[in-house]
């Protein structure tokens, strides 16, 4: 009887750990396209921090926003200078839940749909963005990844007349990053 009930408390307790995690990484990858038909509008970021609380769902997110890399220096300089203005707002945040975390086997490989709901901060504005995503184990690595769809004007991110029909009025967004154990 003892030995079984040992057993039993193991199991929980390791039950427990595995659901206790967190996930991180400091590489992501978040690009966007602010494409249209006259202008060709993309960046991409290799730097994004994420974390992933595995037992409550909480998830951050954070890019410098000088860190997107454009195919043409003289439209990062407008991106940073005119638009995003980086030096007065460096980074665009999401602190959020993930709201069906209990689907996501985090020991078992497979793909798992997500449902997220947060705060996005860009430009110095905060707003409540709903989202889905996906995570992916594999082989013990985790691959969160989302698309999602941020008009400009909602971040009071204004486009001069001169190339309003050069820039899309939403930004579409790419994220995708591998995660590892956060080791403490």
């Amino acid at each position: 009887m003892n030995k079984t009930f040992f057993l039993l408390l193991l199991a929980a307790a390791f039950a427990g750990q595995v659901n206790a995690q967190k996930y991180f990484t400091r590489d992501g990858t978040i690009s966007f396209s602010a494409s249209s038909p006259l202008e060709k509008i993309e960046a991409t970021s290799r730097g994004a921090t994420a974390v992933i609380d595995a037992a409550s769902g909480a998830v951050e997110f954070a890019v410098l926003i000088k860190g997107f890399i454009f195919e043409k220096a003289l439209m990062q300089e407008h991106f940073n200078e005119n638009y995003l203005e980086s030096t007065k707002y460096p980074k665009a945040t999401f602190k959020g839940k993930i709201a069906n975390i209990e689907e996501v086997k985090w020991d078992k490989d497979g793909s798992y749909p997500v449902k997220v709901k947060g705060m996005m901060t860009m430009h110095g504005v905060t707003k409540e963005i709903k989202g889905q995503g996906n995570i992916r184990v594999q082989g013990g690595r985790i691959i969160a990844s989302s698309d999602l769809e941020l008009p400009l004007s909602d971040y009071e991110i204004s486009i001069p007349s001169v190339v309003a029909d050069k820039i899309s009025k939403t930004a579409k967004v790419r994220v995708e990053v591998a995660l590892a154990e956060l080791k403490r």
